[in-house]
């Protein structure tokens, strides 16, 4: 059976499907990353936009037939969902953000109102008859780091605590320098808003979880590989400097403790920055990251944004702190400072 598709969501990237696409209706085993075609049932006045593969927003309209993929979310301040074992034309999910990641609802932060229910059309099939997801061709795993450019990591205790606003004021700043940057997202949930921020800051090349066919990193049992593999397919631009934001918090249900244990990724970060939104984050971030063999360089994020909590950091820890919002020059310069410490800058 053949639909139109009203609005495609940005998470079906990797596989560029168009408008009219193929679905099987009868009930199937399902997977991770499988496309499929749902029409809304509902709206949502707090969460009711979805982001399309230009990276525009569109509303979702009752009716709208929308094209996702099937994932999982863990959001501390947002959905938390599942992929269902089997699914079948007439079955109910949910819109779970919105770059089209569609699973079952368990539950939501009380600022949001109910997630989108949306009812399935059919899993999207090729024309052997078999399910499109959007690993099919995306990058390989990589067990080994190529030769790197240098790279600064932006991580955090959670999500909204000030990662992007850091890691794309690295990159303005960098880029204005004239040095040649790329970005990278290497943890969260499919979504091109991230990315998208780094290319207008400067980044000359972006890639994602998304591009390695990843609708989310919920339950992966190990994102080393993949960061490794966007690595490698990044430094193929031949770039200065690698920035990178690691989604969610170091502790979370996105697995981003299974990317810093690595040795091999730890021995290549060159920066470490970690974003904070309160005292107790900066203590339970350095404590953490402690226990996995990392020192902080500079601390950022909203705590940094009075003076209070820069006193704070460099007072109790020793530790540079530099806002991304209020003085963006600095902040780089402290980045710099540590890449220079570890000779990586001249």
């Amino acid at each position: 059976m053949k639909i139109h598709i009203d609005k495609i969501g940005s998470a079906t990237k990797p596989i560029d499907p168009g408008r009219l696409v193929e679905v099987a209706k009868d009930r199937q085993a399902c997977n991770v990353g499988d496309v499929i075609a749902v029409r809304a049932l509902s709206e949502s006045v707090t969460y009711g936009q979805l982001e399309l593969l230009t990276g525009r927003l569109a509303k979702i309209n009752t009716g709208d037939v929308l094209l996702g993929v099937l994932g999982k979310r863990r959001a501390l301040k947002g959905f938390v969902g599942d992929v269902p074992e089997t699914v079948a034309a007439g079955d109910k999910l949910h819109l779970l953000n919105m770059g089209g990641v569609i699973g079952q609802c368990k539950g939501h932060h009380s600022s949001l109102s109910d997630a989108i229910l949306v009812e399935v059309i059919g899993l999207a099939s090729d024309a052997l008859g078999l399910t499109i997801n959007i690993g099919d061709g995306a990058l390989g795993p990589a067990e080994l780091l190529r030769p790197s450019a240098p790279i600064v990591v932006v991580a955090g205790s959670c999500m909204n605590s000030g990662k992007t606003v850091a890691a794309v004021e690295i990159i303005k700043q960098a880029s204005n320098a004239g040095l040649r940057v790329v970005g990278a997202k290497l943890s969260g949930i499919a979504c091109l808003r991230d990315t998208l921020n780094m290319e207008d800051h400067g980044a000359i090349a972006t890639a994602s979880f998304l591009d390695y066919g990843l609708p989310s990193t919920v339950d992966c049992h190990d994102l080393a590989p993949m960061a490794k593999a966007i690595m490698n397919h990044l430094n193929k631009c031949g770039p200065d400097l690698i920035v990178i934001e690691l989604g969610d918090g170091i502790v979370g249900g996105y697995s981003v403790d299974t990317i810093l244990k690595d040795t091999e990724f730890r021995s290549a970060m060159s920066s470490f920055v970690f974003c904070a939104s309160d005292y107790v984050g900066v203590i339970g971030g350095i404590s953490v990251l402690k226990e996995l063999g990392i020192n902080i360089d500079v601390i950022a994020g909203s705590v940094t944004d009075s003076k209070m909590g820069e006193d704070f950091v460099r007072d109790n820890y020793g530790i540079e702190a530099g806002n991304a919002r209020r003085d963006g020059e600095r902040l780089f310069e402290v980045v710099q400072a540590s890449l220079v410490s570890k000779a990586v800058f001249a």
